[in-house]
């Protein structure tokens, strides 16, 4: 992957859905992406619970960075084309860790599987795949 500083992932991510759900990237490695999101009013489903469509949300976001560090986006670009989640546990509040590791990387289709913690447990909340199609950048 492309060694991007942290702060620049984050920057780029502003004013999107990832800046609205308070996603931060915070471990990049040579195969995985790690982000936290808080579990708060802009993460829960109205019963206070983390709402899977934010769990599915990070899990998405945690692979398209990952894409975008693999490939040149000057010519590529990556597109999310299914997205799997389990949701295995509750969360009322706190912060979620999610991990992302790619499993596949092939020309036109990359892989992730996110696994995402509550943090201060450790307990898994949420396990899932993401299928990212590489398309051609059009200028």
């Amino acid at each position: 992957m492309k060694k991007v500083s942290l702060e620049e992932i984050n920057l780029y991510n502003k004013n999107t859905l990832m800046g609205h759900l308070g996603i931060e990237c915070v471990e990049v490695g040579e195969d995985y992406v790690v982000a936290t999101m808080p579990v708060d009013h802009r993460t829960h489903q109205p019963l206070g619970l983390l709402h899977g469509g934010a769990s599915a949300a990070l899990i998405e976001s945690i692979g398209s960075m990952g894409s975008t560090l693999i490939l040149d986006v000057s010519k590529e670009v990556p597109v999310g084309i299914e997205i799997n989640a389990n949701h295995l546990g509750g969360m009322k509040s706190g912060t979620v860790r999610a991990v992302g590791k790619i499993v596949h990387a092939g020309a036109r289709t990359h892989v992730w599987q996110v696994d995402l913690k509550d943090e201060s447990t450790g307990h898994l909340v949420c396990t899932g795949r993401l299928t990212v199609m590489i398309v051609p950048r059009k200028n």
